[in-house]
């Protein structure tokens, strides 16, 4: 009797991200409790960033061969949205806060289903993600957490070197205040379990 592989770590280029973006962005929306009408708006933006320079992508497979977690990124850089969003959120605070954004690989997305978390996938995908990522830095925006206690992305993060780079950002088009972390590259190796 042949086993079923257990859960598998593996990297997606663009045609792999294009052929689960269905499952993918399923994982995106339960993982972040927005409502399913959310995928049909991020699909074209997903498959843009595939473009950038630099662009990689991780995935969490079960043994069933379904989709539990991914994470891509790519270079960030002038000109881009995002970049464009943190240099405004960063200027009153000067050059040397700006030095962040010379440099650096944008984690865009990072996503665990809600049935899958809390067993180290987010950890892996992180890891994996940065693995050889040539840039200084890395950088991400992620939503603020208020007065509760921080959740699952915020333990990780920190866990892995994290700092703060900009505090309540206001990005165009979302009321939601977001947190801007940062660390420089490469990450260290895991902690050693115990």
């Amino acid at each position: 009797m042949t086993r079923a592989p257990a859960r598998q770590l593996v990297q997606l280029g663009p045609d792999d991200l294009a052929d689960r973006l269905t499952e993918a962005l399923h994982v995106y929306v339960s993982a972040m409790g927005y409502p399913s009408s959310t995928a049909r708006h991020r699909r074209t933006l997903w498959l843009e960033h595939v473009q950038r320079p630099g662009w990689r992508a991780v995935g969490w497979l079960d043994a069933s061969d379904t989709l539990l977690g991914i994470a891509y990124g790519y270079s960030g850089g002038p000109g881009q949205w995002w970049y464009e969003e943190v240099r405004r959120g960063l200027a009153p605070a000067g050059p040397a806060a700006q030095s962040w954004l010379q440099d650096y690989f944008e984690l865009t997305e990072l996503h665990v289903h809600p049935d899958a978390q809390g067993h180290g996938l987010g950890e892996s995908l992180l890891r994996a993600l940065l693995n050889g990522v040539p840039s200084a830095r890395v950088l991400l925006s992620t939503p603020e957490y208020g007065v509760d206690t921080p959740g699952r992305a915020w333990r990780l993060y920190r866990r892995a070197g994290f700092q703060d780079v900009l505090r309540q950002h206001r990005f165009t088009g979302d009321s939601r205040p977001f947190a801007v972390l940062g660390r420089h590259l490469p990450m260290d190796p895991p902690p050693p379990r115990t």
